[in-house]
């Protein structure tokens, strides 16, 4: 038989309810701008509106899916946020927005988004990170903007090229 105390105590877990939220939201605002999108296309089956209707869909299944798992399983003892790692990443995605912005270009700037990031991860040393990330980014460039012509920022060093 079952424990009459374990059962009344027993909570959904509230956090599980959050993201399923937000999963929700974001499913009814991709839906919704998909609809719009379906109103732009009369000249064939599958239109601009076909790919966000699947996502919406699919963020639908999943904040259910989410929300069915919250009330099954209790409330779980989460470990406490490291700060540090966290203003790591932050500060190279801040980074990397205000270099990109200073016109740094996309391999320097991204290369100190990926130092940071792997600083953030506990690994060391921030120089080396950078060149290696730099380095990685530039080929990056190189292969979208020469390769696919695809337009990225560039810098003094995608200029060189």
């Amino acid at each position: 038989m079952s424990d009459p105390r374990t059962s009344s105590t027993r909570r959904p877990d509230r956090a599980g309810f959050v993201i399923a939220f937000g999963l929700a939201v974001l499913a009814l605002v991709i839906g919704w701008d998909a609809w719009r999108l379906s109103a732009i296309n009369a000249h064939s089956a599958v239109g601009p509106a076909a790919f966000p209707t699947i996502i919406a869909g699919g963020l639908a299944l999943l904040a259910i899916a989410t929300a069915v798992e919250a009330i099954r399983a209790e409330a779980v003892e989460r470990p406490r946020d490291e700060i540090g790692p966290m203003a790591w990443v932050l500060a190279g995605l801040i980074g990397q927005i205000a270099l990109l912005g200073f016109g740094s270009g996309f391999a320097l700037a991204t290369g100190w988004l990926f130092a940071a990031t792997a600083k953030g991860f506990g690994r060391g040393p921030l120089w080396g990170h950078f060149l290696a990330g730099s380095v990685l980014c530039f080929v990056i460039y190189v292969i979208f903007a020469k390769g696919l012509q695809l337009a990225l920022p560039a810098g003094p060093l995608e200029r060189l090229i």
